[in-house]
């Protein structure tokens, strides 16, 4: 098994966010994942949580960085086990999720509990003057359902 590599500069611009999930879904389709995979959907969402948070809260560029352990059997396209996540950012605060509380109409507070769902494991580390969030999403992630839980018959009352 081999380990691709592949990273990105994102300027600290809110706009950056769309390149970079763009760019995900490139180099995920680039290496045998389907655009419409749930994995790609994961990594996706995972990735516009990460890099928003890198760029909004800090007002620093970041390096997003991508990990996908790759079979050497050209029979087994696309990643083989757990795809890493890496966000490096010039700030040295922890992160730490809030919660939105609710407040349906919030708009923001949820990314970091949204990692969580989504992910294997998560964290951070320092990382020279900044720190680096990280995240594991398994080839096998499938989208979080929100109405999983539902209890339809008290929404129907």
């Amino acid at each position: 098994m081999q380990v691709l590599q592949v990273q990105l500069a994102v300027q600290a611009d809110p706009a950056e966010v769309g390149r970079a999930r763009r760019w995900v879904r490139s180099r995920l389709l680039n290496h045998g994942v389907e655009p419409d995979a749930p994995m790609a959907e994961t990594v996706v969402l995972v990735v516009s949580e990460l890099v928003t948070n890198a760029v909004v809260h800090t007002g620093c560029p970041a390096v997003l960085r991508l990990c996908l352990p790759m079979s050497d059997d050209a029979a087994q396209p696309g990643p083989v086990g757990p795809l890493r996540v890496e966000v490096a950012d010039a700030s040295r605060t922890a992160p730490a999720p809030r919660h939105a509380g609710a407040d349906e109409d919030a708009t923001n507070g949820r990314g970091l509990e949204l990692v969580e769902l989504l992910c294997e494991r998560w964290g951070w580390y320092p990382d020279g003057s900044g720190k680096r969030v990280w995240c594991e999403i398994g080839a096998d992630a499938r989208p979080a359902d929100p109405m999983a839980g539902a209890d339809w018959a008290a929404l129907a009352q």
